[in-house]
């Protein structure tokens, strides 16, 4: 029997199977019309939802103060006391603020404030009526004040049965129609007094004795109430290890499943191709991080399986290079390779990089994506297909139903996080056995939610950058020193380097943000009257996007004014400067994308971040990393932690791919792994998920999977 955290009379009732399956308009205190508002506003339709929408605070409340002892630097605090009289202050023609003078017996008195404040705060509190006042004290003209204070009649509330008080979050359209966090207490409250039978346990003993972990029960019952501090951490630890358990057993079910099923292609040997490229045409040494994964990768493609496997490395790591001498050995064992990135820009970028590689070498490379048309899509459809297309470059064009391999050996997938699983799928299709797969990032992924994200990949990791590479060095900058910066870029560029200058281009906001750019270059013209500009956005047509920034690559302007568009796709080794105007407005990750842009010459390079003088602390706290370091992964743990596991790209600010309503990846990093461990665990002793010890948890799992989860993101 699992751990209980209080004994309960309840567990000798019958448990009710279908309870949490309820309509949350049947609960008493909802009714239709709070249903659609719950609906709407936080997804909860059913009993069980609301059971596991999670409070994301709680106070003690099991204390009284006295008003003598309160200060102004207090955390929330509870009176008891009756209110003496009202008095009413007008703040302007419309508004007005109400203040009640509250005393608690002992000759001392406090006010509580209501501003905007209507007759029926008056009618609904009366004087000389006991109640208990629950909120934050500060001073305000030598006196306690709180504003806005909870009130509860004092013969009401049970103190003693409130102990620590839950808080939910609620939107502003719910405050509006008297759905407050007190009125989801409420309704979670009556919610349990409904749920009278224990609720149906979802681990087995094994597990929840090993690890000491209370009844499923106890945890959701006790995170909205718990007696205490320890009876409230029981319950969290609980239910963060469920949720990260589930979701580490379908994955590591998924992996077990693919690698017994699925046969891979054996490269068995490394032969003319990839060994005239490292001997004769390989510009450069490559560096002990390069040559580790190479062995391992091709380890991977020489065992009988199918290579499923992640490669993380900075930008400017070289990954590029490894890919493609990956795709050379699938080509020396009579196979096609392809590489799919996931914009036409990184696509052509990609198919310039491989053609310089392999110039001189009797490699046919071809470039598919949706500008290619006619002509000259038909000459790459059939090359495809008789062979004669060894390495394929291109863009989500290359999962067309038209496109057909004649041996499709190997795929890699540049930016994994912008395509789906059943893209990536669907080129399994293209050939007899799933091709091998290597899934690229430059987004350096930190370890728990690489676990989580992309737990069905072995993960290879290039941590090592080129010699001769100098560390970018990272300055912020206020935008009233701009006219000491704009000295800096002359002197730069007068030494025959050249410049980044980029403007924020936030989507909600595109239109102003484009008149800013557009504005902001013709004042940099004004600048800079003796240099030469390019200027790109997302909203140009490819081709003169592609003729600004070629100008810049050949060395034709010096300065290239653009949006966050040149974070991936140039390449230009003699740009020193990235200069990133209104910094505070990109997220880490992203700000260290655009850093990436420079430092890929022999010359000391610089990245200057320019914001106003006034920040948030997170905001100020993303700056600071960005100058103490130039290490992705430390750069990535800091994202994670600052904006949750959300895109690390920095266009989505917060959410998973698939809904975890109480784990953090971020911060429960050790929850992670023993939930990795006791899923391992059981797929190792039930890889075909048939034994009877376990269906418990497979049955729990195909219930999850019936859920609004995104599975398939994970798997």
């Amino acid at each position: 029997m699992s751990v209980s955290v209080r004994d309960s009379p309840l567990l000798r009732i019958e448990p009710m199977q279908d309870i949490l399956q309820q309509d949350i308009q049947y609960l008493p205190g909802v009714g239709p019309s709070r249903k659609k508002l719950l609906s709407e506003e936080l997804g909860i339709t059913t009993f069980g939802d609301l059971l596991q929408y999670f409070p994301y605070k709680h106070v003690d409340r099991s204390r009284l103060y006295s008003i003598r002892e309160l200060t102004g630097d207090m955390p929330f605090v509870q009176v008891k006391g009756h209110i003496l009289s009202f008095e009413t202050f007008k703040q302007s023609a419309r508004k007005k603020r109400l203040v009640a003078h509250f005393t608690d017996g002992s000759g001392k008195v406090m006010d509580l404030t209501w501003f905007n404040y209507t007759d029926s705060i008056v009618k609904k509190y009366q004087i000389g009526t006991e109640y208990i006042v629950f909120g934050r004290p500060q001073v305000f003209n030598g006196r306690i004040q709180v504003v806005h204070p909870d009130m509860e009649a004092a013969d009401k509330l049970e103190l003693s049965a409130m102990k620590m008080q839950p808080y939910y979050n609620t939107t502003e359209r719910m405050k509006k129609m008297g759905l407050n966090s007190r009125s989801v207490e409420r309704l979670t409250k009556s919610l349990l007094d409904v749920l009278k039978a224990p609720l149906t346990e979802t681990l087995p003993d094994f597990i929840t004795q090993k690890l000491h972990l209370v009844s499923r029960d106890d945890a959701l019952r006790c995170i909205h109430y718990p007696l205490n501090a320890k009876e409230l951490e029981q319950a969290r630890v609980r239910l963060k290890f469920e949720e990260l358990f589930y979701v580490q057993l379908n994955i590591l079910r998924y992996t077990s499943d693919r690698r017994r099923k699925f046969r891979g292609y054996v490269f068995s040997k490394v032969g003319d191709v990839f060994n005239d490229f490292y001997y004769h045409h390989l510009p450069f040494s490559l560096t002990e991080a390069q040559k580790r994964v190479i062995r391992e990768i091709r380890k991977d493609m020489g065992s009988g399986r199918q290579m499923n496997r992640l490669l993380q490395g900075d930008v400017g790591s070289g990954k590029t290079l490894v890919a493609l001498m990956s795709m050379l050995i699938a080509i020396d064992n009579g196979y096609q390779a392809c590489i799919m990135a996931p914009t036409e820009i990184l696509a052509e970028q990609h198919l310039q990089t491989i053609m310089e590689f392999l110039q001189g070498m009797d490699v046919r490379v071809a470039l598919l994506t949706g500008i290619v048309k006619g002509k000259r899509r038909q000459e790459v459809l059939d090359g495809l297909l008789d062979g004669t297309v060894h390495i394929l470059v291109g863009t989500h064009a290359v999962i067309e139903d038209t496109v057909q391999f004649a041996h499709l050996g190997m795929v890699v997938v540049d930016e994994q996080h912008r395509f789906g699983v059943a893209q990536r799928a669907k080129l399994w299709n293209k050939s007899q056995n799933p091709p091998h797969v290597l899934v690229m990032t430059a987004t350096p992924i930190p370890r728990t939610l690489a676990m989580t994200l992309y737990g069905d990949l072995d993960v290879s990791v290039i941590d090592e950058l080129p010699p001769g590479r100098k560390p970018v060095v990272t300055q912020h900058v206020f935008d009233r020193s701009l006219p000491t910066l704009y000295d800096g870029i002359r002197k730069q560029i007068r030494q025959g380097r050249q410049v980044y200058i980029v403007f924020p281009l936030i989507e909600e906001s595109e239109k102003i943000d484009l008149k800013n750019l557009e504005d902001g270059f013709e004042v940099l013209r004004q600048v800079f009257p003796e240099f030469r500009l390019s200027k790109v956005h997302g909203k140009m047509k490819p081709a003169d996007k592609e003729a600004e920034m070629q100008r810049f690559v050949s060395g034709e302007t010096q300065i290239l004014v653009a949006t966050t568009v040149i974070e991936v796709g140039v390449n230009v080794p003699n740009a020193s400067v990235m200069v990133i105007l209104e910094a505070q407005r990109f997220g880490l990750s992203q700000l260290h994308q655009l850093r990436g842009r420079v430092g890929r010459g022999a010359d000391q390079s610089y990245c200057i971040l320019v914001t106003g003088y006034q920040l948030a602390e997170d905001t100020r706290k993303r700056i600071d990393i960005m100058c103490e370091t130039n290490d992705g992964f430390r750069i990535a743990e800091a994202d994670l932690k600052l904006r949750g596991p959300g895109d690390l790209e920095g266009t989505q600010q917060s959410g998973m791919a698939f809904d975890l309503k109480i784990a953090d990846i971020a911060r429960d990093g050790q929850l992670v792994q023993m939930a990795r461990d006791e899923a391992q665990l059981v797929i190792d002793d039930d890889p075909d998920c048939t034994s009877s010890r376990y269906a418990l948890l497979w049955r729990r799992l195909k219930e999850l999977r019936k859920t609004n989860i995104n599975w398939g993101a994970i798997s």
